[in-house]
C-alpha cells in the first residue's frame, strides 16, 4: 500500500466482497482516521485523510508488539514525526473484544476503548476484532489479492476466514441475499480433533505442554516449530548441524517451512505437510459450520510465503473429506489472501464509516 493509493468509499468495485456495512452507512466527506492491526508479533498503524469520501493514505509504520507496555506507547512512538490531529480510530486487535475492552491473546496489553478516547480527546474510537478487521478489508482487494487454492462454483451463501499467524483467528460473513455481514469468532482455540494414532500423539504431546490442544496450537508459527519437535523425537533423525544454527540466528518456524519447500530435509517436510494437512481439515469444518458457499478465505502471515510450494493434494484430499457432505466440500472454493493490508484496511474502512 503506497502513499499515493487512495480508497473509494463506500463503493464497491466489481469483483471485490459486497459488504452490508460499507453499502448502507454513508461515508463521512472530510476527516483524519487511524487504522490498527495489532497483533502477537507486530502492530501495523496507518493513517488516512478522507476527502469526498474518499480514504487517502498519509502515513503507515509498523511496530514489534512486544517491545511495547501498550497500545499507547505504539501510538506515541507514531505520533512522535507530527501527525494531524486524529478524528476517529479503529483498531483490529488478536482477541475477544467484549463492550470496547480487549485483552491480546498473544501479547499482554488490555486495550479500553473509552481510556484511549478520553486521553486523546477522541469521540470515535472502536475496538474490533482482528479477524472481523479482515473481513471488512475484502471489500478493498481485487483479484490479483488472492490465490486459488481449491476450485469451486461460485455459488451465494456464507463465507469465512481463517488465518494461522502467531495464532490462528477465525471470522464468518452472514449472507443476507446480496451482501455479506462479518463477524468475529473465537473459533482457532477450540478442541484439536484427532483422527488416527499419529494425531492422537501429537495431542498427547501438545497436552503435555499446554494443558488444552486448541486448533491454534498446531495451525501457527509456533505449532509449526511443536510439531517439527515431536516428529524430530519419534523419527529419532538426527538434526543436522547447519538446520539447528540456522534455526538459532532465524524464526525457527520460518526456517522449517522454507526448508521444507526446499526439499532441504525431510522431517521439515513432514512438519510443513502436517501443518497443511491440520489447516485443511479445520477449514472444511469450518466451512461445515458455517455452509461457507460463499467461500474460504486464508489470511495471516504464513500461507502467502509458502503457497506456491505446497502440495495442493494433501489440501484438497484433507478438505473434501467428511463422507456425506463431500458434496457439498466440493462445491466450496478456497482462496489464500496475499495482500497482508487487509485487516489494516478493514479497520480503516470501519473507522471511517463509524466516525462521529
Amino acid at each position: 500500500m503506497k502513499k499515493t493509493e487512495s480508497l473509494a468509499l463506500p463503493v464497491i468495485h466489481k469483483g471485490q466482497i459486497p459488504l452490508a456495512f460499507l453499502n448502507t452507512t454513508k461515508s463521512h466527506e472530510k476527516g483524519v482516521v487511524l487504522a490498527g492491526d495489532i497483533s502477537g508479533t507486530k502492530t501495523n498503524l496507518a493513517l488516512f485523510q478522507i476527502k469526498n469520501g474518499v480514504l487517502i493514505l498519509l502515513k503507515e509504520k509498523s511496530y514489534p508488539t512486544k517491545k511495547y507496555k501498550s497500545f499507547m506507547d505504539i501510538f506515541h512512538a507514531f505520533h512522535k514525526d507530527g501527525i494531524p490531529k486524529v478524528n476517529g480510530i479503529c483498531l483490529g486487535v488478536a482477541g475477544p473484544v467484549t463492550q470496547g475492552k480487549v485483552h491480546g491473546t498473544n501479547f499482554p496489553w488490555e486495550i479500553y476503548g473509552e481510556e484511549i478516547g478520553r486521553e486523546l480527546h477522541i469521540r470515535s474510537v472502536s475496538l474490533i476484532n482482528d479477524m472481523e478487521a479482515n473481513a471488512f478489508g475484502l471489500a478493498g482487494l481485487h483479484e490479483k489479492d488472492f490465490y486459488t487454492l481449491k476450485y469451486g462454483p461460485k455459488i451465494p451463501g456464507n463465507a469465512a476466514i481463517i488465518s494461522p499467524g502467531t495464532g490462528l483467528g477465525e471470522a464468518g460473513l452472514f449472507w443476507d441475499g446480496s451482501h455479506y455481514h462479518p463477524f468475529a469468532t473465537e473459533g482457532g482455540h477450540c478442541d484439536f480433533s484427532p483422527r488416527n494414532e499419529a494425531d492422537m500423539e501429537i495431542w498427547q504431546y501438545v497436552q503435555q505442554k499446554y494443558g488444552h490442544v486448541s486448533w491454534e496450537r498446531l495451525i501457527s508459527g509456533p505449532g509449526i516449530y511443536d510439531i517439527y519437535q515431536l516428529i524430530r523425537r519419534v523419527s529419532e533423525e538426527k538434526e543436522p548441524q547447519w538446520l539447528e544454527e540456522k534455526m538459532i540466528k532465524e524464526d525457527a518456524s520460518a526456517t522449517i517451512t522454507q526448508v521444507a519447500l526446499k526439499n532441504g530435509d525431510p522431517v521439515c517436510v513432514e512438519t510443513l505437510e502436517l501443518f497443511i494437512r491440520f489447516l485443511a481439515i479445520e477449514s472444511a469444518q469450518l466451512a461445515l459450520k458455517f455452509k461457507a458457499t460463499g467461500g474460504i478465505y486464508i489470511g495471516g502471515g504464513i500461507m502467502p510465503k509458502i503457497i506456491k510450494g505446497i502440495n495442493r493434494e494433501i489440501f484438497y484430499g484433507n478438505f473434501v473429506q467428511s463422507a456425506r457432505m463431500n458434496s457439498l466440500l466440493q462445491m466450496i472454493p478456497v482462496k489464500v489472501i496475499l495482500n497482508e493490508k487487509t485487516a489494516l484496511l478493514g479497520a480503516a474502512y470501519y473507522a471511517a464509516m463509524v466516525l462521529k
